[in-house]
């Protein structure tokens, strides 16, 4: 959604949904913090969660508790049927063309570690390049890094340009034979750039690569289809889309998910196990989702695609996108802050300094005011070394947030860098 600053006010805009009413869903948004009316504008590292969502775990550990797939008993049904439900949500939410494609994990980190283990492992070598971007969070980085060192293989990191947008121009010059993946995100957590994923993905298979995204902050935010895409491998986690910490989702092509090797064994991702002679493995998903998985964590994020499609995708990016320009507008005004991150397509996050103030101090001042907003390098250190900085402020926003919340921010945020100058 384009950064545009546009003059407006409360009164002329039309929301795309009643956010009062939908800020009814949960719960947190009625508690006070240091006396003060929760604003919770620290959504790029956690959303909140709506009541729909919490009520899957009372109802899953109070009357279906079991463990899913093998068992023949009635709960044990009820269980995997609501498990694997969730499977067929999430193909629907990203348009993946079967449900197999879709492989639970941890969160979007342990999807990103499941492909360099598995594929990066098997299919690169010394001389191979690995291109990922200056944007990357360190999920992105550190485990390639860890691959490298051992195998051998090199990674290029594609630059940034001044506004902080993806430099394409570098990007095609950098894409060469030997370059077996790309892995890039699709939105930055650090400045909120919207990468042009689509043609980064046609890009690298005229080359003959595979391409990598992780849509951690895209899946919340703007409508995802994997196929349109043609992305090989989709990454997103569950408490960032309105669902439960601890489960994500990595979406693969079917040929490559069915070339690679499992990633970890134990229970559930065997089809038989001797002795003598060896093991076989599962089909995927299943090859790739050793020992129990995270059974109520699943159903709920399940529960949290529902809230998030009965609001509308769409509908939750343009929202934001109007918050983001209020924000961003308001925020130019101040003396001595500086926007990181300008680029044209942005999502909502708005990352900052302030000459003469430390982050860290405006973060611990502007929450004794009810204002959360997270602080420090936000795990994309290179990037914001590359703009001479070691930290930024970031307010980020979501689907419940206000433009009353927005003035309230640039308020406090005016009224703390009085205190700290």
């Amino acid at each position: 959604m384009p950064n545009t600053v546009i003059e407006q006010a409360p009164a002329q805009v039309q929301a795309p949904f009643d956010v009062a009413r939908l800020r009814q869903d949960f719960p947190v948004l009625a508690r006070e913090v240091h006396g003060k009316p929760l604003i919770y504008l620290d959504n790029a590292a956690t959303s909140q969660t709506p009541q729909q969502v919490i009520d899957v775990f009372s109802d899953y550990y109070s009357r279906y508790n079991a463990n899913i797939h093998r068992g023949l008993h009635t709960l044990a049904d009820e269980a995997t049927a609501a498990f694997e439900g969730t499977r067929h949500k999430v193909r629907a939410f990203l348009n993946a063309e079967d449900a197999r494609q879709i492989i639970f994990t941890r969160g979007t980190t342990e999807a990103i570690n499941l492909v360099v283990q598995s594929w990066g492992r098997k299919n690169l070598a010394p001389g191979d390049e690995v291109l990922i971007s200056m944007l990357e969070h360190h999920s992105n980085i550190v485990p390639w890094q860890l691959l490298a060192a051992e195998i051998g293989f090199t990674i290029k990191v594609i630059p940034v340009e001044a506004n902080g947008a993806l430099d394409m121009a570098a990007y095609r010059a950098l894409l060469s034979e030997s370059t077996k993946l790309v892995a890039v995100n699709h939105v930055s957590n650090a400045l909120g750039t919207i990468n042009p994923v689509q043609e980064m993905a046609a890009l690298a298979h005229q080359h003959g690569a595979l391409i990598l995204i992780d849509g951690a902050q895209a899946a919340p935010h703007q409508v995802v289809d994997v196929q349109a895409i043609d992305a090989d491998f989709y990454a997103f986690s569950g408490h960032k889309v309105y669902g439960p910490t601890g489960v994500g989702v990595l979406y693969g092509k079917q040929a490559l998910l069915e070339a690679m090797p499992p990633w970890q064994g134990g229970g559930e991702m065997i089809k038989t196990v001797s002795f003598g002679a060896g093991t076989t493995f599962a089909d995927f998903p299943h090859k790739f989702e050793a020992g129990t998985p995270a059974i109520a964590e699943v159903i709920a994020l399940g529960r949290a695609l529902e809230w998030v499609e009965s609001v509308g995708v769409a509908a939750i990016g343009e929202w934001e996108g109007q918050l983001l320009d209020r924000a961003t507008q308001a925020a130019g005004r101040i003396d001595g802050l500086r926007i990181l991150g300008t680029a044209p397509q942005k999502a909502g996050v708005l990352s900052f300094v302030v000459e003469g103030a430390h982050s860290q101090d405006i973060g611990l001042l502007i929450d004794q005011l009810g204002v959360a907003i997270r602080t420090g390098h936000h795990c994309a250190q290179p990037l914001l070394h590359h703009f001479g900085v070691d930290a930024t402020c970031r307010a980020s926003f979501a689907a419940y947030n206000t433009f009353e919340e927005v003035d309230s921010f640039i308020e406090a945020l005016n009224r703390v860098i009085g205190m700290v100058r």
